[in-house]
């Protein structure tokens, strides 16, 4: 057998996926659609809980951010503990964090109760997403890197669209109390299959055990500009994400006039089509690079394309008639999908899994200042001006500029060889 076939033969073997990796990515994915029903639950009740609390529109528009200031603040360390203790362990507390803080949020009578327990459920999830790139920079192939993270990504925009289509519905007959106490208890049972399938050191790939167990130094990851170039598209990504989680369905009903039936519909969509957008792309991407494509021009020519792409929701609050511009906001999202396919794929090629959970928890604390900002400067606009159209600008610049830092500041998608490399 000649060299090239032995090499194309081996490389075939490093990108198959084992029944256990399939079913601890089937448990990443569950998770985090749990993960974005509970952080998104709070809309939803939202009109229920401000009439029972008597909440200011001011007062529910900081409730809705604050789970953002502890998310958002805490990547940078949740990072360094994933990539410096047992992430299994550490995933699982965590997430334990997390629902028990919703199934308590069923329970509160003030402001300041719920406020707190959106507190504490941003600390919770705060780990989810660097320790999703350790476990899949440790444990999945490059051949298989942006399936795997494109199936995470559905798993976070099928909970937002059961969040909004099946939880107005729970919310109208059972009250956001029992809402609440459901998801939280209920969430709780997952940690059950996680202690039979977490992923174990033994599973590790072969390029993992390479990288040795020394971590570089967060000081070191900031020095490269890739991490810059994904934390400034991460942001102009997730600003279009929290635009669509928190106002899409204020701004179907208050500016649409949609009924909340019919926004419950229409409004939880988009979030399906992102979800089998980017599972798609993921998978082409994937099969690709298995095919000898380029990863540098496979995974930024995806990503960048769909950012820049899903910039097209400007013309949303243009067309008048619901059918074109119903059309108009899937195609959006459809075309962010195709982006949310590479996002962690390129994070995790360029970190290496000696530094994914630093590096994701540094670009994840970054992407996620737009959950402050979004929210709140949708807010103001519509305050100053009375109508969303200057909102959905705002939201096309900072996508395009997403884009445009993946071409022109991260420009290659390389493994970063780290000074604990060479040790």
């Amino acid at each position: 057998m000649r060299c090239d076939e032995v090499k194309c033969v081996s490389q075939a073997i490093q990108d198959k996926v084992t029944a256990a990796q399939w079913k601890m990515l089937a448990l990443l994915v569950l998770s985090v659609w749990i993960n974005y029903i509970d952080r998104a639950n709070l809309s939803v009740a939202a009109p229920q809980i401000r009439g029972e609390l008597g909440l200011s529109p001011a007062a529910l528009g900081i409730l809705l951010s604050a789970f953002f200031w502890t998310y958002a603040a805490l990547q940078i360390p949740a990072g360094w503990l994933v990539d410096r203790f047992n992430v299994s362990w550490t995933f699982a507390i965590c997430y334990a964090v997390w629902s028990l803080s919703t199934a308590a949020t069923g329970l509160v009578t003030s402001f300041t109760m719920l406020l707190m327990f959106r507190l504490i459920l941003g600390v919770g999830e705060s780990v989810a997403y660097p320790a999703y790139s350790n476990i899949l920079a440790n444990h999945f192939p490059q051949g298989r890197l942006a399936l795997a993270n494109a199936l995470i990504d559905a798993g976070s925009k099928m909970g937002p669209f059961l969040g909004t289509l099946v939880g107005a519905l729970l919310v109208d007959k059972l009250g956001w109390r029992v809402f609440f106490l459901s998801l939280g208890l209920g969430g709780m049972l997952w940690l059950i299959p996680w202690a039979f399938w977490a992923p174990r050191k033994e599973t590790r790939m072969a390029h993992a055990v390479k990288s040795g167990s020394a971590s570089p130094s967060l000081l070191e990851i900031v020095r490269v500009r890739g991490l810059w170039g994904c934390s400034l598209a991460h942001f102009g990504g997730n600003y279009f994400w929290y635009f669509l989680v928190t106002w899409l369905p204020s701004y179907l009903v208050e500016e649409r006039k949609f009924s909340m039936q019919h926004m419950a519909v229409l409004g939880s969509m988009p979030f399906i089509v992102i979800a089998a957008s980017a599972i798609t792309a993921g998978w082409l991407s994937d099969r690709w690079i298995r095919r000898g494509g380029s990863v540098s021009k496979i995974r930024l020519g995806f990503a960048a394309t769909g950012l820049a792409g899903a910039s097209i929701i400007v013309l949303v609050p243009l067309l008048t008639t619901e059918w074109k511009a119903m059309f108009v906001l899937h195609l959006a999202g459809f075309l962010y999908g195709i982006y949310s396919s590479n996002l962690w794929a390129i994070t995790q090629t360029l970190a290496g899994p000696s530094a994914a959970g630093k590096w994701s928890g540094f670009q994840n604390c970054a992407g996620n200042m737009s959950g402050v900002i979004a929210p709140a400067v949708t807010g103001f606009i519509v305050a100053a001006t009375g109508k969303f159209y200057l909102a959905f600008v705002a939201c096309a610049v900072v996508l395009l500029i997403g884009s445009m830092s993946y071409l022109f500041i991260v420009r290659k998608v390389e493994p970063v060889r780290w000074s604990t490399d060479w040790a």
